[in-house]
This record gives C-alpha cells, structure tokens and sequence, in this order.
C-alpha cells in the first residue's frame, strides 16, 4: 500500500511549494484569464446582431450575461472587470457605453432602452441596479406592465463611486459618491456625497462652490 504523505508536510517540499504556486496561479491568475477570454469568444459568437466592443482588455467573471434580443450597442474601456454576476438587459437601439478601468463586483443589473454612458475609473459595490427608465402607474383602470414607462438616458461621470445595494435612476457627476442602499432620482452634481431614499446630499468635499475645479 502506497505511504500517505500528510499535505502540510508535503507542502513544507520544494515539489510541494511548486504545486501550490502552480495551483494558485491556475486559481487566481491564469484560470480566470483562460475563462474570461472564453465567456467574451461566446459573447461575440451568440450575440452576432449586437454590436459589442472591446476596446482592450476586459475582465468578464462567472455568470456574466447580456439579454439584447433585438440587438443594442455595448462599448466597454480597457482595464475594467465584471467580476461576478453581472447582467446587462439592451432595448431595441439601445447603447451603454463604459469607461475605461471601472469595476463592478458582485450581482449588478443594468437595463437600458436608451443610453448610459459611464465614464472612466467608476466603482460600484454590490447588487446595484442602473435603469434609465421608471413604470408608470398612475392610471389605476390600467395593469402596471401594460401603462408604459418613462425613460431618460443615463450619465455617470469619472470616478464616480456607487456602493453596496444602491439604485440609479439619474446622473451622478464626476467624482460623486453614492452611499450604500440608496436610490438616486435627481442628479448628482460632482464632488458631493449623497445617501437615502431618495439619496439627498450628505457632503460637498470638492473646490469651492462656483468655483472652476483645479
């Protein structure tokens, strides 16, 4: 019978430290690569009436999806990263532009029927949801899913930063800071910290009001 040789003693070898280097590498660097570059091959390859791009490279995590079935436009920067569970729904003619370097972590949903244009360097926090558009409802003689909705594109500015579990329904300026769980309905102006619902400014921290900035 073949000698069991406990892992943390085989570890402590130098064959044992090269399995776990090539191990973590598979883990953290080289599998993800290989996946990330199949999930955008397929992306391509079943989406060939949308017009994606990507301008470099882009991180494409587990469960990233696109639902455009009428076709849509999907421009995305180099350098950012869809880590995981990332949705994207495309109206008919619809567009979504996305910076370059801007990260979303975990479970965002993003649905357009117009544009949202998302600048460079952005942050979002997990399960977040952007729409540019909102239900009506007011006729009460009619369903809710048969009155329509209102729409309005979207613009997120550089470095802009949305945390955990936030909705956006308006612009957020440059550099704007969107506090966990809140729901933006009116834009956000640049350098200013909002939070609630509906979010309401919490801090200015830019260049004096009125001011140009530096």
């Amino acid at each position: 019978m073949a000698r069991r040789i406990p892992l943390r003693r085989l570890a402590s070898t130098r064959a044992g430290r090269q399995v776990a280097r090539t191990a973590w590498r598979w883990q953290y660097r080289w599998g993800p690569r290989l996946r990330s570059s199949l999930r955008r091959r397929w992306l391509l390859l079943s989406h060939p009436h949308t017009d994606i791009r990507f301008e470099g490279p882009v991180y494409l995590g587990p469960r990233f999806s696109l639902h455009a079935p009428m076709g849509g436009t999907l421009v995305v920067g180099a350098g950012t990263q869809f880590r995981r569970g990332f949705h994207l729904e495309l109206g008919h003619q619809a567009r979504v532009t996305i910076g370059r370097d801007c990260v979303f972590t975990h479970d965002a949903l993003v649905q357009c029927s117009t544009s949202i244009d998302i600048g460079d360097r952005c942050n979002f926090g997990q399960a977040l949801m952007i729409v540019d558009g909102n239900h009506r409802y007011r006729d009460p003689d009619v369903p809710l899913l048969e009155q329509g909705y209102d729409f309005r594109p979207i613009r997120i500015g550089d470095d802009a930063t949305v945390l955990t579990k936030c909705t956006i329904v308006a612009d957020l300026g440059r550099k704007a800071m969107v506090a966990a769980n809140a729901v933006v309905t009116r834009p956000v102006p640049e350098f200013t910290v909002v939070g609630g619902v509906p979010a309401r400014e919490i801090e200015y921290y830019g260049p004096p009001r009125g001011d140009p900035p530096g």
